[in-house]
């Protein structure tokens, strides 16, 4: 189970972060870009992702990660139950989401530590 201090924590690990309100949630941006959003009240996240990177981290834990369902997820937007999510399978999922949307630079900071 992951605590939305630890979620808020992860996202701001990486390079040039910023924390902001996205209507009744929290987003996380870089560049002005969300590549994360949280809702504490419901204890979920929602990352951005390419198609394959979707499909991929769906068939890792189908419980704890699937895609928003509807024009949203076909798009790679996915949801995340932080209760039902490991640590590892967390981290490796907000690290690609960032280097999904973040600029080209950046991304290769965190594709080489992979």
């Amino acid at each position: 189970m992951n605590s939305s201090e630890d979620f808020k924590a992860i996202c701001l690990l990486f390079d040039q972060v910023v924390e902001l309100p996205h209507f009744e949630k929290t987003s996380f941006r870089v560049s002005g870009k969300i590549f994360a959003t949280f809702d504490e009240q419901k204890a979920t996240a929602c990352i951005k992702l390419s198609e394959v990177d979707q499909s991929v981290f769906c068939d890792c834990n189908k419980d704890a990660i699937y895609a928003v369902p509807n024009k949203w997820g076909k798009q790679g937007w996915t949801m995340i139950d932080l209760e039902k999510v490991n640590d590892e399978l967390l981290h490796d999922a907000l690290r690609t989401a960032y280097c999904t949307v973040a600029p080209k630079k950046l991304a290769d900071i965190y594709k080489s530590a992979e």
